[in-house]
């Protein structure tokens, strides 16, 4: 097992890690085991090689001759993996590691140089752009260190316990919310209760305190708000005006949970069918383009793909939407790619009421993703309707009311392409010079919650 464990640790070193690991591993201040070192260096050679490591080699390389022996030697490399992957962690960040510094230099005596390492670590972080919870968690770190330092000699001035507090809490209020944004925002997937604790004192004592004006409090604050209470609309503004101003404050990491928070309850509000809130979404999705904020891994979501094209055609915006299907298709997953750009073209060419092309395009693609497939088809009724194939569209219906009985694991998606089929149908059977029997129709369309095809259902009766 610790063989299997060493194996996976080192196949996960990158170039560069490897390179450094092996400077790691032949130094005598880390590591005085030559046998640590002959393992590393077979191991190097087989994935240099492509080929996989094996226990006669590996043994022969350390110059053993038992199993125990062998497995001692794995032990003794993958903990100085291991060794190595924390120095990385501990000194990745220059500027916190003065902090330490400073710490060794108090705990020394050495006044002057704890001096200039402590302003020196005070300069760097104050340099540094953002003023997330770590950026007051580091101050709070430095105030402490000047604590001890000015206790340790004994002076009778004041000392900066307030500050120290007040930094203390400041990175705790903006870490506390953070997590609770985040737990409403999975609750909201996943049937669970989170229980933060003194959740409602620290909203409280942001208000008493006028602690909104720190954006590291003022975003989660707004944001808590939203999410738990899908009408505190004026908190969403505020927090999306704070996103704007200050959004060059926050590392790309939190500021992407940011948008990514803001765009999940918009398109919360867009399924609601709430007002506005299609421009709202679609200045977000743009805003975190521009900020290369929606990348994982250099990758574009297909679902964020999908999302941005439908948003971006109910807002009018086309030629946009066409442009961004041709410039961001390479960023989609290679099993993923040809069939949301057809399907995504084509809702364009739908878009433009050219439906010759919208039905090439989706015919020109195999959708294996079930929610592309469902996609599909609803685009295909919308034009034989709209093209008075009825015939078609008959077939098409129990087509896709079969393929959705049978796929029982979709909920939402399921209730929602069924309301879809239902609704068609009526329209089909409708006679539109019944006035009595039209509003009938429209009042049950309108009052749907999960629907998302309403906006077409409602014009298709305008007609």
């Amino acid at each position: 097992m610790e063989k299997i464990l060493l194996h996976e640790a080192f196949a996960a070193l990158t170039s560069a890690e490897l390179r450094e690991f092996g400077k790691f591993v032949r130094s005598p201040f880390f590591n005085t085991n030559p046998q640590s070192v002959a393992l590393f260096d077979y191991l190097h050679e087989c994935r240099e090689a492509g080929t996989s490591p094996q226990a006669a080699g590996a043994l022969a390389a350390i110059g053993a001759d038992t199993d125990q022996k062998l497995r001692l030697a794995n032990s003794a490399l993958l903990a100085l993996l291991e060794k190595y992957w924390m120095y990385q962690e501990k000194f990745e960040d220059a500027d916190r590691a003065k902090i330490r510094l400073a710490a060794a230099y108090r705990k020394r005596g050495l006044s002057r140089h704890f001096n200039i390492t402590l302003r020196e670590a005070r300069q760097s972080r104050e340099q540094l752009p953002w003023r997330h919870a770590d950026y007051y968690h580091d101050l709070n770190l430095l105030e402490w260190e000047q604590y001890q330092f000015d206790t340790s000699a004994k002076r009778t001035e004041s000392l900066n316990l307030q500050s120290t507090s007040d930094l203390m809490d400041t990175a705790y209020i903006a870490r506390k919310l953070r997590l609770a944004c985040l737990a409403l925002s999975h609750q909201a997937v996943f049937k669970t209760d989170y229980r933060i604790g003194m959740l409602e004192s620290i909203l409280m004592h942001v208000e008493a305190h006028n602690l909104l004006e720190i954006p590291a409090i003022g975003l989660y604050f707004h944001c808590y708000h939203f999410l738990a209470d899908a009408k505190a609309e004026a908190h969403f503004e505020k927090f999306r005006e704070m996103l704007l101003a200050r959004s060059d404050q926050f590392p790309p990491e939190e500021l992407r949970s940011f948008y990514l928070l803001a765009i999940n309850f918009g398109i919360k509000k867009i399924n609601e069918s709430a007002e506005g809130w299609l421009r709202v979404t679609l200045d977000l999705y743009q805003s975190a383009l521009q900020r290369d904020l929606l990348f994982e891994n250099g990758l574009l979501s297909r679902f964020a793909f999908n999302n941005i094209v439908a948003i971006a055609l109910r807002t009018g915006e086309t030629d946009w939407a066409e442009g961004f299907v041709h410039q961001y298709k390479p960023y989609l997953e290679r099993q993923w790619r040809e069939a949301s750009a057809k399907l995504n073209l084509a809702r364009v060419a739908y878009a433009r009421r050219d439906y010759k092309t919208a039905l090439l395009n989706l015919q020109r693609s195999d959708y294996k993703d079930l929610i592309n497939n469902l996609i599909a088809k609803t685009l295909q009724l919308k034009i034989y309707y709209e093209t008075a194939e009825y015939d078609l569209l008959e077939s098409h219906l129990s087509s896709m009311q079969t393929f959705i009985r049978r796929h029982t694991a979709i909920g939402y998606h399921r209730t929602n392409y069924s309301r879809i089929v239902h609704y068609t149908r009526q329209l089909m059977a409708l006679n539109f010079n019944n006035s009595a029997a039209t509003a009938a129709l429209r009042a049950a369309i309108e009052q749907e919650e999960i629907l998302t095809e309403k906006e077409w259902l409602l014009e298709m009766l305008d007609i």
